[in-house]
């Protein structure tokens, strides 16, 4: 088997001191490999673009550009595993609802470093498998109908793996009840619960199959399955209610879907 190849990790931080200990903490594993060190937002952002990294060790508080900054600026798709590092634990909440991995606070404990990146190895293990499971399931779709002379049959998501809180759960896509748009994130609803997705609706469209998701407002999607009625306002929009009695924004291109698919 060929040999896995190392994390690359980015650093960032404007403190010299705190980013030769974590440096230093790193080197101890083998399978990290530091590509790169920035002092600021702006050097980090630059670095996501030139730079694949696998994992990046984000400060909160840099000169000009926050952590956080850093995610709008790059957009929470686009973001590596991100672990904080700072030395203010307040920000811990707003931390996890970026979707971060994990949170330390300075000075780094070797122990508590050591748990981090024990749970970062198994986002990304997580990740590689879903990834190379789907491609595996689309290229044996694609053999079995070249061997029926068939042409191949889209294959949807039928399930999401979704952060929550500390931990990763799957969220089974029959079980979603609407979608709603949150900027670079998709909100799942499913019963009172509700998961962030990071993916935007328009990326999430394409991997649901359009005849049970449709699309019925710009900023929502909606399982029909869980429509208990129609209401029309004039020609131009109206709403959807939901089985759970959940009134959702109806537009007129997506009334137009809802009755496309009432006649397939």
């Amino acid at each position: 088997m060929p040999e896995a190849k190392p994390l690359r990790v980015l650093i960032a931080d404007d403190e010299p001191l705190a980013r030769e200990r974590l440096r230093f903490l790193l080197s101890r594993d083998e399978e990290i490999e530091i590509v790169a060190e920035c002092r600021n937002g702006r050097e980090v952002v630059a670095a996501l673009q030139e730079e694949k990294i696998d994992v990046l060790f984000l400060d909160i508080q840099m000169p000009g550009t926050s952590g956080f900054e850093v995610f709008d600026l790059v957009g929470p798709p686009n973001m590596p595993v991100t672990v904080f590092v700072t030395a203010h634990n307040q920000y811990a909440v707003q931390a996890f609802e970026v979707h971060a991995l994990d949170y330390l606070t300075k000075p780094v404990e070797p122990e508590r470093l050591e748990a981090t990146l024990v749970h970062v190895k198994e986002r990304i293990a997580s990740q590689a498998a879903l990834l190379t499971h789907e491609q595996l399931k689309q290229l044996q779709s694609v053999l079995t109908s070249l061997e029926g002379g068939i042409a191949p049959r889209r294959d949807y998501a039928k399930r999401f793996l979704v952060h929550n809180g500390t931990k990763d759960v799957f969220v089974n896509v029959n079980d979603i009840e609407w979608i709603e748009a949150a900027d670079y994130y998709s909100c799942l609803h499913v019963g009172a619960k509700s998961f962030m997705l990071r993916e935007t609706l328009k990326q999430l469209a394409i991997s649901l199959d359009p005849h049970r998701f449709v699309r019925v407002h710009r900023s929502v999607i909606v399982n029909v399955d869980q429509i208990r009625e129609i209401v029309r306002d004039g020609q131009s929009e109206g709403s959807v209610v939901l089985k759970n009695g959940q009134l959702l924004k109806m537009s007129k291109p997506g009334w137009q879907s809802l009755l496309a698919i009432s006649h397939t």
